[in-house]
């Protein structure tokens, strides 16, 4: 490589380090909110029947139908605010990690019925899920206090 190029690399290093699990955080923030939005409105969110379905099973039919799916849109938005700003950013962490149990719970409940072959379209919506859960470990790590950190020295050749 020429210096050029590894000053370059090296610059983008520090950059993504100082900066990308914020960039991570926001835009998972942004899905949260999105997706919480959508619950509010009938009809809108394509995972609503699961949302339903889903959350009277988990609790033995105490809450089930409209405020199953209340319940989701609220816990999502709030996710999603925390994210995105940073306020009770550990709070909404805290409701992430239960809320990704409800969100997690229809590939043991209901597998057959996401994935009878092919993943219908609630089936691709909890696939998709195991990537937001896995960009929460990373920003609730950053939360706890670890740190992405560029390398202090770099060999000439990478």
């Amino acid at each position: 490589m020429t210096t050029v190029a590894i000053a370059a690399q090296r610059r983008l290093t520090d950059l993504l380090a100082r900066h990308s699990i914020d960039i991570l955080r926001v835009s998972l923030g942004l899905v949260f909110l999105g997706f919480g939005v959508l619950k509010f409105f009938p009809g809108a969110s394509p995972a609503e029947a699961l949302v339903a379905r889903t959350i009277d099973a988990l609790s033995f039919g105490l809450v089930s139908g409209t405020g199953a799916v209340v319940l989701c849109a609220v816990a999502e938005c709030f996710i999603g605010i925390t994210l995105i700003t940073g306020r009770l950013l550990k709070t909404g962490l805290v409701v992430l990690a239960g809320s990704l149990v409800g969100i997690m719970s229809p590939i043991l409940l209901f597998f057959t019925d996401l994935f009878p072959g092919t993943p219908t379209i609630e089936g691709q919506y909890v696939a998709k899920d195991i990537v937001l859960a896995a960009a929460g470990l990373v920003v609730a790590a950053r939360a706890l206090g670890a740190r992405l950190v560029p390398p202090a020295t770099r060999a000439a050749v990478d």
